[in-house]
């Protein structure tokens, strides 16, 4: 199973179902596009329907669906997304976010800035997680 074995250390320290949907999601893309980057973005844009990147790893959202416009597309493209952040999400359910991954500054933040602050955490605990 190729997904298994393309697993990102972030989905691999997530829940089996977070993990399930990412190898379901990869190896179908796999065999419609071939291995490459276009299968692995595939599989993030199915995660991200119904998880979040919360840290160094993935978490059920309480309602599915995109995460950001970029998750929002049938065929995701190259370019700019959320990093697994819900910006889709309430600016209270973001706020909450980053007072459990200690962002500060986060009462003054407008909900793109809670969005921005929250995938800058996120990458802060996945570089630390890999260390």
């Amino acid at each position: 199973m190729p997904g298994r074995q393309e697993l990102p250390s972030t989905v691999a320290r997530s829940p089996e179902k977070a993990q399930r949907t990412w190898i379901k999601a990869h190896d179908s893309a796999v065999e419609t596009y071939g291995e490459g980057e276009r299968a692995h973005r595939t599989a993030f844009s199915a995660l991200k329907h119904s998880f979040e990147k919360v840290g160094d790893h993935w978490e059920a959202k309480q309602e599915k669906g995109p995460s950001d416009p970029q998750a929002e597309r049938s065929t995701p493209e190259q370019g700019e997304t959320a990093g697994g952040v819900d910006a889709n999400a309430s600016k209270q359910h973001l706020y909450d976010l980053a007072k459990r991954l200690g962002v500060e500054g986060r009462s003054r933040m407008s909900k793109d800035e809670l969005v921005d602050a929250l995938q800058k955490a996120n990458d802060r605990e996945t570089a630390r997680a890999r260390s």
